[in-house]
């Protein structure tokens, strides 16, 4: 039974606008403008631009079907209200109806109202397939500019805009904000905005409104970005009111531990230690996601934070997206707490049976700190007494794989780490439901890393360069290029690129790694790598996270231009882990796209890492560089991070204020932007 605000529409065309996601009045009355055509105004034909959108009245002189080299309508026209200058129209595809609705327009001396571009032709000119109306007699101009909305087959503009001026008349558009307070921020009222974006009249900036920059739009966004504030704000405070073990002690197990280290905390890891330990203390869930550039040190953060949890009686989660990251985090993990007395069990899918269910019977018991991949989310997988679920790489994993973990072990803690350093204003927007935690600053010693680009053409120089940094008794990376259609192709150019390179440096010692080879096999190689027994290790992207040799210099990158610049600031990440001078060699094939020519200029020019993020977010727009993440959380249509940073500021503001202070007009807020389509994150 359709609701009170459903749309009034025939199921065909209901189904059509489900597709837009449109299914309620609100919904319509929020589907706004891609573009506006100016059709208040008649230019004549001889005043009209080339390739500039016109209008423009005309009669009909002649009409003609062309048979050959293809059937086409050729229209003669000529200007009715100026100075009878001559246009051809062009009809590539056309009905029979269409020719004798036309043929009858001519007889009976009916203007065609015409909007199009006007080009040169061959014989003057011409308009390709202009959108017409005929006139019967002298029909009015509008009195505002037409709107192109998004629409799908099927749905035409007209259609739409009928049911959007229907949705508009009938809509609530009542002010939910303050409107002193409004009118200190700038911002008009809600009614008046929605109106002019649907209605603009004609003395409207045609640029603004297309650019987005205009008061209207300003209000919009606004109203955007406190929906998606109010809802993930909704969805921190649900968590926080859900208990959560306490996770105190003395901290004897952690100052152990770094004690032990051979080194000192940087004053960024040790800032971000306290914000954990305060969070692992409180009753409610911690939901903390820790950021940090490649090398920063989150793995010894992490680390601190499993001991807080083992110390108070629980169990500690370790979870990476792949088996050589996983196995990386477990032998350090290992190595720094089974001294201590920790008992350290390593879980992944790739072990033999028996094993498996041994060390899942260590899990369901004895083990304090349990390391694997998604194999720790299997259904035969059991925690005793799990207390914090620690997710390496976040972004890798689905909200329902996190969420699988958080149910294994009854609510509990939650840090998410990520080496893709998150933009400032994607942070308070789409991770506003977060606590977040940065560690700013680079532990001491590491070496700056060069990065040099080549064209392919200049292979034999970056061979040369392999076979110096070995020479000087260092090691090196060649990293293959990355086929996302096949991971056939993908294996198929690693063993390529190993047989070449064994060709082309007999004396080296060459090692193979790629996703296709057995969990014990990747780890024989990259054991092999560690322990200098290979110089120069041939990878696919599988060692894109993780792998920490100091004495690896050289870091090539075949064919970078197919990379992401999250990947290739990670690959580059994996050298210049020591004192020794480091160099990544970015080697592409020509011809470069424009987007991947940015991406490699971005990587030449920058080496933080939240810069490069900031950059890549300009390049690609949030949808993609949040990915998973997006699962649950309002996609923003209008506003744009990094245009509209002031805004997302206002409204986190105005949204913890509402919240408080207001909360039926926050829901309101919400029923109008989102419906019944809200949900509160879980993960």
């Amino acid at each position: 039974m359709p609701t009170a605000d459903a749309i009034d529409a025939p199921p065909v065309i209901r189904s059509r606008l489900q597709k837009l996601g449109l299914h309620r009045r609100d919904d319509l009355v929020l589907h706004l403008p891609l573009r506006y055509e100016d059709e208040t105004r008649v230019t004549a034909i001889a005043e009209a631009p080339c390739g500039v959108p016109v209008q423009v009245e005309v009669r009909i002189i002649d009409l003609s079907v062309r048979p050959a080299p293809r059937r086409q309508l050729l229209v003669r026209v000529s200007d009715a209200n100026a100075d009878g200058s001559v246009l051809d129209l062009r009809f590539l595809s056309f009905y029979g109806s269409q020719q004798r609705a036309l043929e009858n327009a001519r007889k009976c001396g009916y203007k065609l109202r015409l909007f199009g571009e006007i080009r040169a032709g061959f014989l003057g000119p011409e308009m390709v397939h202009p959108r017409y109306r005929i006139l019967a007699d002298d029909e009015k101009l509008p009195d505002s500019l037409t709107p192109v909305y998004p629409t799908t087959a099927g749905l035409s503009q007209a259609s739409l805009r009928r049911l959007i001026a229907r949705a508009l008349h009938n809509a609530d558009l009542a002010e939910l904000l303050d409107p002193d307070w409004c009118n200190r921020h700038s911002l008009l009222p809600f009614g008046t905005a929605v109106t002019l974006l649907h209605a603009p009249p004609p003395e409207a900036s045609e640029a603004a409104l297309q650019t987005c920059s205009h008061p209207a739009w300003r209000r919009i966004k606004f109203d955007e970005l406190l929906a998606q504030q109010l809802s993930l704000r909704r969805a921190y405070l649900a968590r926080r009111r859900k208990g959560a073990p306490v996770l105190a002690g003395a901290g004897r197990l952690g100052r152990r531990f770094e004690a032990s280290l051979p080194f000192a905390l940087t004053g960024a890891q040790r800032r971000v230690v306290a914000e954990i330990a305060g969070d692992l203390a409180a009753p409610y869930p911690m939901q903390r996601l820790l950021q940090g550039d490649v090398g920063c040190g989150k793995t010894i953060v992490a680390a601190l934070a499993a001991c807080q949890a083992i110390e108070a009686g629980y169990q500690a989660a370790f979870m990476a997206p792949t088996e050589i990251l996983a196995e990386q985090h477990f032998l350090k993990l290992q190595a720094w707490l089974e001294p201590l007395g920790v008992e350290v069990v390593w879980l992944t899918g790739s072990l033999r049976k028996s094993v498996k269910q041994a060390k899942q019977l260590q899990a369901a018991t004895t083990a304090q700190l349990i390391v694997g991949t998604h194999a720790l989310i299997q259904e035969s997988i059991d925690f005793a007494r799990l207390g914090l679920a620690i997710v390496d790489e976040q972004h890798r994993f689905g909200v329902v794989q996190r969420l699988e973990l958080r149910r294994k072990g009854g609510n509990p803690h939650q840090l998410m780490m990520s080496a893709t350093p998150i933009p400032r204003t994607l942070a308070m927007s789409y991770y506003a439901d977060l606590d977040v935690s940065v560690i700013d600053e680079m532990p001491p010693g590491r070496s700056p890393i060069r990065t040099r680009l080549f064209s392919d053409s200049r292979r034999e120089q970056v061979i040369a360069a392999v076979r110096a940094v070995v020479a000087g008794g260092r090691q090196a990376y060649w990293v293959c290029p990355l086929v996302e259609e096949s991971a056939k192709l993908e294996l198929q150019a690693a063993l390529e690129t190993c047989a070449v390179l064994s060709a082309e440096l007999p004396d080296l010692r060459i090692g193979l790694v790629h996703g296709r080879l057995r969990g014990d096999e990747k780890a024989a190689v990259m054991a092999a790598f560690a322990a200098g027994e290979i110089d120069v290790l041939v990878a696919t992207t599988v060692i894109e996270v993780g792998v920490d040799v100091a004495n690896a210099t050289l870091m090539v990158i075949e064919h970078a231009e197919r990379f992401g610049l999250s990947q290739l600031h990670q690959l580059r990440g994996r050298v210049g882990r020591g004192s020794h001078d480091s160099v990544c060699v970015l080697l592409y094939q020509q011809p470069l796209s424009p987007t991947a020519r940015a991406r490699l200029k971005i990587i030449f020019e920058n080496t933080d890492g939240f810069e490069i993020a900031r950059q890549d977010l300009l390049l690609r727009g949030p949808g993609e560089f949040v990915g998973s993440r997006q699962s649950g959380v309002p996609l923003l249509r209008y506003a744009d991070l990094e245009g509209d940073a002031d805004l997302v500021e206002l409204a986190q503001t105005l949204a913890v204020h509402l919240l408080h202070a207001d909360p039926d007009r926050a829901k309101r807020h919400l029923r109008r932007w989102l419906g019944n389509r809200e949900e509160l994150l879980k993960a």
